[in-house]
């Protein structure tokens, strides 16, 4: 058997290794920058990413797990495009939430982040140019969808450049480590919402209280013994809370969905969805008039939601999330036949599908 040292003398040198190839990927990455910057293209090329890393975790042979693979890579394409310009992202804050685990696991750490105080904010930033990228909540797999966010595309003229699915995991924390100096619980709406099963099992009694977020209830956790909040683990390490229980949500599977909006139109990558939004004159039928387009050509529909128009009584607007590009032939023909059809019609986004993101113990 080899000695121990003997064989942390070998991942020295691999890491020596890796360290002096990963400074002189970042060289190129920077002369790529001067290049574009010359050329006045864009910076951020997330397809490029896409690409990049379907092609490594094919050809992985392992050991070394894929998922974690896929989240150095991501790290390094973060930290590189700060090597040519930070990319800035709005987003839902404050820090901690999972709206900010989201951006991490999407962008990495070194992109520049913007929380701000609601979602008409995120957009606004995009809006304006404040911000690359903004990133909403869209819906979650408990609780549904996120109303205010559909209802903001009506009037804006962002795009879906992406989105990201990000799969939630609850932690119970406070100050003490003891669950016995438990007498509050504190955290958003929606954790207290998907943890009601086990909060009525195991602390049946016990006031819920509802925060602005789940950072502000690890923060007010931080400041009382009696609290316990629930939230992210990152949260728990933000405010040196212990972690009581892990996994609380009642649904293993629970993932909430958000989208990148930008005034960017990414490239097709041939794993795509496009998402529309229309609206039809009420009468018998219509709706299934509308979607035959897509049963006929055999395009598979991933989500259908209805919201108030906001301006006509019991006039409504449809939002559809569709397999495919609107290049593809197929998806241009549906949707084009549908426009025919529709008092409005409008195509906020093609953009990769996404891949299942863990929180990482976050």
């Amino acid at each position: 058997m080899p000695k121990i040292e003997d064989v942390r003398k070998k991942i020295d040198e691999l890491d020596d290794r890796l360290l002096a190839l990963l400074n002189r990927r970042a060289k190129l990455v920077m002369e790529i920058g001067r290049i574009k910057k010359k050329e006045n293209s864009r910076f951020h090329v997330p397809d490029r990413e896409k690409r990049i890393i379907e092609r490594l975790t094919k050809n992985n042979e392992g050991p070394f797990p894929n998922e974690s693979l896929q989240a150095v890579l991501k790290e390094i394409f973060s930290a590189s495009l700060s090597l040519e310009a930070p990319a800035k992202i709005a987003y839902l804050g404050p820090k901690a939430t999972f709206s900010h685990l989201a951006c991490l696991q999407q962008f990495g750490y070194s992109a520049q982040y913007v929380p701000v105080n609601s979602i008409s904010e995120v957009f606004a930033e995009a809006e304006r140019g404040l911000a690359e990228y903004g990133v909403v909540p869209i819906e979650n797999s408990t609780e549904g969808v996120v109303s205010h966010t559909l209802d903001m595309f009506m009037d804006s003229e962002l795009n879906i450049s992406g989105e990201i699915m990000l799969e939630v995991s609850h932690y119970l924390m406070n100050m003490t480590g003891k669950l016995s100096d438990v007498m509050k619980i504190y955290s958003h709406p929606q954790p207290l919402a998907q943890c009601r099963n086990w909060l009525e099992k195991n602390l049946r009694g016990i006031s819920l209280v509802e925060t602005s977020s789940t950072t502000r209830a690890a923060e007010m956790a931080a400041e009382d013994p009696s609290i316990a909040a629930i939230g992210s683990r990152l949260a728990a390490e933000m405010y040196g809370l212990k972690i009581l229980r892990e996994r609380i949500e009642d649904n293993v599977n629970n993932f909430t969905r958000f989208l990148i909006i930008s005034r960017k139109y990414p490239a097709r990558t041939g794993k795509d969805k496009t998402s529309i939004m229309f609206s039809v004159k009420d009468r018998p039928g219509a709706l299934y008039d509308m979607l035959k387009p897509f049963a006929e050509r055999g395009i598979s529909l991933t989500k259908i939601e209805s919201r108030p128009s906001r301006k006509k009584a019991w006039e409504y607007h449809f939002f559809v999330d569709m397999e495919g590009h609107i290049a593809d032939r197929k998806v241009k023909e549906a949707v084009s036949e549908l426009g025919r059809n529709c008092l409005f019609l409008k195509v906020l986004g093609a953009y990769p599908a996404a891949q299942v993101n863990k929180a990482v113990g976050k």
